[in-house]
């Protein structure tokens, strides 16, 4: 039976233990990430059993390889249409389940702009530039980015906005998807989450989203992304 989004078990809130991986075995698990996160079109689930040799081949740390089994081996990855209607079920329907990272910060209020700024800007840093019908803020296109650009750009993209993915993890192991495999892995390649952090992410368990803008400027940094601010430390 599922649980209804107005409460989350308080094991789900548990927060996943960072895992020490190679370059090459962290821009693996991103790319593998990306496509499997994204929506599944017909040419992108051909490429399933492909991504599931190079995951299985490459000697991935357990804990991680055991949650991409989670979505890998899942009853929902059998055939396409599963698939699609069971995306469709968690990923359009749910203000706490959305692929738009920002949308976790400012919701539907003016900031959104800004936010989105951010993220192409960061993109033009590292060299690369948005050529597909998506907001920047798409988490699969961060973690395309992540595996085939600049690294550390979208490492402080994916860190600044880690209370969104904390809750997208969340929301998905509540309601017993797959995909909770998927974002488990991605945040195991991530830095350990701060007290900071920490609490905002309880406080978007709590409120969810915001629909106005007072205290929206609370939930994280939204200034526009600058190429100093990441590459002024290399």
């Amino acid at each position: 039976m599922m649980l209804p989004t107005s409460f989350i078990p308080t094991s789900h809130l548990k927060e996943t233990a960072s895992v020490s991986v190679t370059v090459e075995q962290r821009q693996l698990i991103h790319m593998a990430a990306s496509i499997l996160l994204d929506y599944p079109v017909p040419e992108r689930y051909a490429h399933f059993p492909l991504i599931r040799d190079e995951i299985y081949s490459a000697k991935l740390p357990t804990p991680v390889l055991n949650q991409l089994a989670r979505f890998l081996e899942a009853p929902h990855v059998a055939t396409l249409q599963e698939l699609e209607k069971h995306y469709v079920s968690i990923f359009d329907l749910k203000r706490r389940a959305t692929m738009y990272l920002s949308y976790y910060l400012t919701g539907d209020t003016r900031k959104r702009g800004t936010a989105l700024v951010r993220f192409t800007e960061a993109y033009r840093a590292g060299g690369c530039e948005v050529d597909r019908d998506e907001l920047p803020d798409y988490l699969p296109m961060v973690l395309e980015f992540s595996a085939t650009g600049d690294a550390q750009i979208a490492g402080e993209l994916l860190s600044s906005h880690r209370e969104g993915i904390e809750l997208l993890r969340t929301t998905l192991e509540s309601s017993s998807s797959p995909y909770a495999g998927l974002v488990s892995a991605l945040c195991m390649t991530l830095p350990a989450i701060d007290q900071e952090t920490k609490e905002r992410y309880l406080r978007l368990i709590t409120d969810g989203p915001p629909a106005e803008m007072v205290g929206a400027t609370a939930l994280g940094p939204l200034e526009p992304f600058t190429l100093g601010e990441t590459l002024g430390s290399r």
